[in-house]
């Protein structure tokens, strides 16, 4: 596989969704969703974690495929790629694990041309209890992974992680020190936790290290008590928000400038300046 030629500026999308335990439903809506980003003119479009089940945990192993060969829902995406010839970032793909009952989540990169360039397994797991009664265990049917994954894009080098790994910032730190430009941030962000949080540490990551986050976002309420936060947004290196898709399903689009990339980390040379690693 040939990765892609970097642009020195691409339109990027994000998506938002309400996925449920409909897996055909979701699938349509994700599918439509990245139509209409790319039929306005992006390169490449960002998935939300979840976004093909979200639902009792006992479905996740339903529906989980092997990497990289997969099953009807990749390759569904890989024809979709290359038909639209546009990029996919799928946040939260529900992986196969090495033991039968758990799975991975996992980040895929498909390239235009509908080829598989990169899988990132979330690394950082959700178990909490909220103030609001939701109790959350991910680590009850998810493995976590171990690697730090950059993947080359038509953007540049993108950094790949999901949701709850955006509270930790050593991990953007080390995609950064791998060369990335932007970050690929899917999420399912809960309405507890979302409306404190979800842009101020976006704006953090993306402020210190001076990149573009790109946040696909679930919203809405899913099954039981589980509800999530919405707000899709691009932002860029100085940390201004270029588009938010407030709490409707649908996407939001923003130029990628990789010269804005290189004015910011000229200007205020913070990541040359560290001295704890």
């Amino acid at each position: 596989m040939t990765a892609p030629s970097p642009s020195s500026r691409i339109k990027a999308g994000v998506i938002q969704m309400r996925s449920t335990d409909d897996l055909e439903g979701n699938l349509r809506s994700a599918e439509s969703l990245i139509r209409g980003a790319a039929g306005e003119g992006a390169a490449l479009v960002v998935a939300p974690e979840c976004f093909a089940f979200l639902g009792p945990e006992e479905g996740k192993l339903k529906v989980a495929e092997p990497l990289p060969q997969g099953g009807p829902i990749l390759q569904r995406f890989r024809d979709l790629a290359r038909t639209l010839g546009v990029e996919l970032v799928l946040g939260g793909f529900w992986e196969q694990g090495a033991r039968p009952e758990k799975v991975f989540n996992s980040c895929v990169h498909l390239r235009a041309d509908g080829e598989l360039a990169a899988v990132y397994r979330k690394i950082h797991l959700f178990d909490v209890q909220l103030a609001d009664g939701t109790a959350l265990q991910e680590s009850a049917s998810v493995e976590a992974g171990e690697q730090v994954v950059v993947t080359s894009t038509a953007l540049g080098p993108l950094g790949l992680s999901i949701c709850y790994d955006l509270r930790f910032p050593e991990l953007f730190r080390r995609l950064v020190d791998q060369g990335a430009i932007a970050l690929a941030v899917p999420a399912a962000f809960t309405l507890t936790t979302g409306k404190d949080h979800w842009h101020v540490l976006l704006r953090a990551r993306a402020i210190e290290s001076q990149s573009y986050v790109l946040a696909a976002a679930q919203t809405g309420r899913h099954f039981g008590q589980r509800v999530s936060y919405g707000h899709a947004c691009i932002i860029d290196p100085w940390g201004t928000v270029l588009a938010d898709c407030g709490e409707d399903e649908g996407y939001a689009l923003a130029w990628i400038d990789r010269g804005q990339v290189d004015k910011v980390r000229r200007s205020l040379p913070s990541l040359q300046h560290r001295r704890l690693g």
